[in-house]
């Protein structure tokens, strides 16, 4: 027995609830917390039921918005959360009331155990959705094995459909495969597939309507996304590639006279279905932060740090309790702590960490891929 497998079931007996089979699919984590804890809310009265937890700082691309050309060191191993760590944090945090498990990274399929973390995210009592989001590079060799996990849903980024823009923009090839996992996951039927576009004024803001169109005949989501990169040299400061939230939704409602308002989720703060299409179309003001007033995640970076929004640079460590024993009671204050301090939005988050002087080279992070998302 594997150490998820082992974990899973510990924690289902501490719950008195057996482990159900990874063949239920989206089923998993119907099963109710037996012992719960207080829900976990901020000083805003904010509840937070969705978590992403990043699986590896490793990626294979070194897109230009997210990693410095030089790149970064990335940690040891012996720094990365190990598939049991993740496995109890996730437990504590269901019965905390997070019901939505994320896995990111870096690339969250360079793991090579993430079948087995998804199956046991799948399989944790309360937890009732997984999603990992990917480039898309790998997915082919995974997706049954994770389909078969319990995974519900799968974000797949793409910010060109230009094989050429695709090279500049990531460094590497492979446009071809992202869009081949993109029609892998409709065919095999996930719940929920959805397309991560960050949008970029002068690069590739002129594919607009190519990614609106997609949704013309597809069941999926495109989502355009803020150019927000988070890198050493902070590039977005200079606003030379920021195309706003606002102007997006300006120029969509253009392009489909009549298109609806849709449901989607909190993050997806302005969402739309063009008349007669299968698919909806999402804008998320990443940097413009309008979003904030709905949060409700929560972020673990793969070195076992908590973060309580995507704008402060204050961490809250969880590895090194974990390892030296601590408290499933001691795991949960630690969480209650870091959202007791968090700000109302990430203007906030910014001008505190300014004013308590710390920085991202302080802690060493000096690329998105070692935050996770």
């Amino acid at each position: 027995m594997d150490a998820v497998s082992q974990t899973v079931m510990k924690l289902n007996q501490e719950n008195k609830v057996e482990h159900m089979p990874a063949d239920q699919g989206q089923h998993l984590g119907a099963a109710p917390v037996l012992n719960p804890l207080p829900p976990l809310q901020d000083r805003f009265g904010r509840t937070f039921d969705y978590v992403r937890v990043a699986v590896t700082e490793k990626c294979n691309l070194r897109c230009t918005y997210c990693m410095p050309e030089e790149g970064v060191d990335f940690q040891g191993r012996d720094k990365i959360l190990k598939s049991d760590e993740i496995m109890r944090i996730v437990g504590v945090l269901a019965r905390m009331g997070i019901k939505k498990v994320r896995y990111t990274g870096g690339e969250p399929l360079v793991r090579k155990d993430i079948v087995d973390l998804v199956a046991g995210a799948a399989g944790t009592p309360g937890i009732k959705s997984v999603h990992v989001t990917t480039n898309g590079l790998l997915f082919d060799r995974y997706a049954q094995g994770l389909r078969d996990a319990g995974l519900t849903g799968v974000n797949i980024s793409l910010d060109t459909l230009d094989a050429e823009k695709f090279v500049r923009i990531t460094r590497r090839e492979g446009v071809d495969k992202v869009q081949n996992s993109i029609r892998r996951a409709l065919d095999m039927g996930f719940p929920r597939v959805k397309v991560n576009i960050v949008l970029m004024r002068g690069f590739n803001e002129d594919e607009l309507g190519a990614f609106t169109e997609m949704t013309r005949d597809q069941r999926l989501t495109v989502r355009f996304i803020e150019f927000m990169p988070f890198d050493a040299h902070q590039i977005w400061e200079s606003g030379v590639h920021f195309a706003s939230a606002e102007s997006l939704v300006n120029q969509i409602e253009k392009m489909y006279p009549g298109i609806q308002s849709a449901p989607g989720t909190r993050t997806e703060h302005h969402i739309f279905q063009a008349p007669g299409y299968q698919g909806k179309i999402a804008v998320i003001p990443a940097f413009t932060r309008s979003l904030c007033g709905n949060c409700s995640r929560i972020r673990v970076t793969a070195d076992g740090n908590i973060r309580n929004c995507l704008y402060s640079d204050k961490e809250y460590s969880l590895r090194e309790m974990i390892r030296d024993n601590c408290s499933d009671d001691d795991i949960a204050s630690t969480f209650r702590k870091a959202f007791m301090d968090k700000e109302k939005d990430g203007f906030d988050s910014k001008k505190a960490s300014s004013a308590h002087q710390v920085s991202v080279k302080d802690i060493g992070r000096v690329s998105m891929t070692q935050i996770g998302g």
